[in-house]
């Protein structure tokens, strides 16, 4: 990503006996969420200094296209940077990187101080975390040979590159959105891939068994090898080698890999949290307003567990969002909880995801749907799954169908429906049906 010398408004001292200004807002975690909450502060005239601070040694940037345009090098890592340092500087927002907090001392006004690996301490007014998730390790005999790699950060994306340009075999272990992203731009770059799922389904956790087929069948046909309802049994290196060679499955098959990547998920930070004794189940458990078991405390993001947002859930119901638009959307009410206000986070979840050439979004979540309406356009190669509980409209999957998925989504966020049987007919523009009941 191209780490750069960052201008900070108050530079660290050198004097350990010096006591550090303490911040107005100490922003743990560089993610799309600290970036929002602190942008979105300056918005609403909150003037006292704030920290944002990251463990990375790079400045904030966007995730999403790690996968993708960075992985194949069609964009410059420059451009995925959110914010210059003359933003960051004129705002009064100091940034921070490399530095890993260990333990935080906090009183229950909110203020407190924390702790750096390093030896630095920040101490803060108020506590915001936007520290995200990691990504899940896979247990396995091998996995710390080289080239058995993972791809959730800057890091990451680095070490992949540096390694494809010799690599002929890579194996993808997960079926999920980053496996299938990672796996579409390596063949694109000339490697022969393999998929390896554990289940019996692609992106089984986000979209219904039609999606899921769909993009198995499409997958194939551009010539991946996706194997479903399989795992690796070890991983191994050539004789006497550090590098890894194969993957050896369950049934005894050997796949040659010089790289084998790994996505199976992720796990909240909640390490912070934790330490501090807040409620944590799945992520910090937050309250419609992003604030957490303490009171003073906002957690945002993908570590964030939250009452769910759609409009209509049932009470109690909780969730955590992992996308980019609820990083943005979160972070607002964040703001909001911060400068005094209360404004309750309530919207329409949205995702996307870019394969090759299958262009994803989804609106809404399918969660307990009852009836499903397929609207597929082979001619023109779009697909659309639209998801329904008792009669309402709650989701769709939309591949390179983007008047659908603007269609759905406008309907669920006003509370209007697309009736189901009126919807089959693929040729039916669906604005055109949304009804007010």
């Amino acid at each position: 990503m191209g780490a750069q010398a960052v201008e900070q408004t108050a530079p660290a001292t050198t004097d350990p006996h010096a006591v550090p200004t303490r911040t107005g807002l100490l922003i743990i975690g560089a993610s799309q969420s600290g970036v929002q909450l602190a942008v979105s502060l300056r918005a609403l005239g909150f003037d006292e200094h704030i920290t944002l601070l990251g463990d990375e040694d790079h400045r904030p940037y966007q995730r999403p296209a790690l996968s993708k345009e960075f992985l194949q090098g069609t964009v410059e890592s420059e451009s995925l940077i959110f914010r210059s340092n003359q933003y960051w500087s004129e705002h009064n927002v100091e940034l921070v990187k490399g530095e890993y907090i260990v333990r935080i001392d906090k009183e229950a006004d909110g203020s407190g101080v924390a702790h750096a690996s390093s030896g630095r301490e920040f101490p803060f007014k108020r506590l915001a975390l936007t520290v995200g998730a990691r990504a899940r390790k896979l247990d396995i005999e091998g996995g710390d040979l080289d080239g058995v790699l993972y791809l959730r950060n800057a890091d990451d994306a680095l070490a992949l590159k540096a390694r494809v340009g010799d690599a002929t075999d890579v194996v993808v272990i997960g079926g999920g959105f980053i496996g299938l992203e990672a796996a579409s731009s390596l063949q694109k770059m000339g490697k022969n891939v393999t998929v390896l799922e554990f289940g019996p389904r692609l992106v089984g956790r986000a979209v219904g068994e039609e999606t899921a087929e769909y993009f198995l069948q499409a997958h194939r046909s551009r010539g991946l090898d996706i194997r479903l309802n399989t795992s690796a049994a070890r991983f191994t290196a050539s004789d006497g080698g550090t590098s890894v060679a194969a993957v050896e499955l369950q049934d005894g098959t050997v796949l040659p890999a010089q790289i084998v990547l790994i996505g199976i998920g992720v796990i909240p930070n909640t390490q912070l949290a934790e330490q501090l004794g807040l409620e944590v189940d799945n992520g910090v458990v937050v309250d419609r307003f992003a604030l957490a078991s303490d009171g003073t405390t906002v957690a945002v993001g993908d570590v964030a567990n939250m009452p769910n947002p759609v409009p209509g859930s049932e009470a109690g119901e909780r969730i955590r969002l992992e996308s980019v638009n609820n990083a943005i959307e979160h972070a607002k009410v964040a703001a909001y909880s911060l400068t005094g206000r209360r404004e309750e986070y309530a919207g329409i979840p949205w995702f996307w995801s870019n394969q090759a050439d299958l262009k994803l979004q989804i609106a809404g979540l399918c969660n307990g749907y009852d009836r499903t309406v397929l609207r597929r356009d082979g001619e023109r190669g779009k697909f659309s799954v639209l998801y329904y509980r008792q009669g309402r409209i709650i989701a769709a999957d939309c591949v390179n169908a983007p008047l659908d998925f603007m269609a759905v989504k406008n309907a669920l966020a006003k509370g209007q429906n697309i009736p189901a049987d009126a919807a089959a007919d693929p040729a039916t523009l669906l604005k055109t049906i949304t009804t007010d009941s």
